[in-house]
This record gives structure tokens, C-alpha cells and sequence, in this order.
């Protein structure tokens, strides 16, 4: 079972990123999926959740609004589309496959 993410980078703030996250070994399509992020000197936290089928999601209060998170189920990736991005968004986000595997997680730094 492979689960990588990829699309973190620096941003100044009010930019934009995208992330991916492919995973590989498992049917995709059959677990939820999410995105978590880890933010220096806190615990790793839930930002974004979406069902195996696409149709339903939700998103942390303090993203709402400026995250997206979408799948392909055909590409077996989960997305991250985050707007409007602040240097409180700073930490390493990591994809969670409801099979039960983490990524290894990819770092975005808002800064100017």
C-alpha cells in the first residue's frame, strides 16, 4: 500500500496551493478519505473529510470557506485546494486513507 502526497511549497500569504494525494494497493474508491495537518508545537489535527464516493465532505471551521477538498476516483487521488492561505495554515499535511494508512506528508510554509 502506497499513500503520497505531493503540491506543498512556500506561499505568501493570501496565495493558493493544491494538493494531492494518490494511493495505490487498496480500493480506493470503497474508504473516506482526509486531510490532516500538523502545525509546529500542536497536536496533529483534522482539516478536511470526504466520503469514498465523493458525494459528501466537510471541512474544519477555520478552513471553511478557503479549503476545498475533492477526489478521482479514477486516479485514485484526493484533493486539497487551499485559497486564501494565512501563516497559521503553516505544517506538514498529511493524507489519511480509512483503510488505515498515512502519507509521510508534505510541508506547506505561508510566509512572506
Amino acid at each position: 500500500v502506497s499513500v503520497v502526497e505531493s503540491g506543498g511549497g512556500l506561499v505568501e500569504p493570501g496565495g493558493s496551493l493544491t494538493l494531492s494525494c494518490v494511493t495505490s494497493g487498496v480500493p480506493f474508491d470503497e474508504y473516506h478519505a482526509s486531510w490532516h495537518r500538523q502545525t509546529p508545537g500542536k497536536e496533529r489535527e483534522l482539516v478536511a473529510f470526504i466520503t469514498g464516493d465523493g458525494y459528501n465532505s466537510r471541512m474544519v471551521d477555520s478552513v471553511k470557506g478557503r479549503f476545498t477538498i475533492s477526489r478521482d476516483n479514477i486516479r485514485d487521488t484526493v484533493f486539497l485546494e487551499m485559497n486564501s492561505l494565512n501563516p497559521a495554515d503553516t505544517g506538514v499535511y498529511y493524507c489519511y486513507d480509512d483503510g488505515g494508512y498515512w502519507g509521510r506528508g508534505t510541508q506547506v510554509t505561508v510566509s512572506s
